[in-house]
């Protein structure tokens, strides 16, 4: 039997966007039926046609929702990044300056006894 090595993480992945976009569907469902349920004059053909339409925009709607946000994850991670890095090389040179001053004053204090 060939096995194949399963990455964990992106199979959990995986599966929680299976989830999400079921939870979806059944949101988009769940809408369109209270949209319809108060539109008593359509046909049964009418409110089924009226709810595809209504969960497939729905879907789009969340979709949207969903890669603005991914978008604006990716950018805040890029920002707190480039923060991070700035804030590492501050350190290392008050690091490195620290590191020099003391060198300096133990190289004052030897020169002066």
């Amino acid at each position: 039997m060939d096995e194949h090595p399963v990455d964990t993480g992106t199979f959990l992945n995986d599966i929680e966007g299976h989830l999400l976009i079921a939870a979806a569907h059944a949101e988009g469902r769940t809408a369109a039926a209270r949209f319809t349920a108060r539109l008593g004059w359509l046909t049964d053909a009418q409110r089924d046609e009226v709810e595809r339409q209504f969960e497939a925009e729905y879907l789009t709607l969340t979709r949207q929702s969903w890669q603005r946000t991914a978008e604006r994850g990716r950018q805040l991670r890029d920002e707190y990044e480039e923060t991070y890095r700035r804030l590492r090389q501050r350190a290392l040179a008050c690091c490195l300056l620290v590191c020099a001053l003391l060198a300096a004053t133990g190289l004052v204090t030897l020169a002066l006894t």
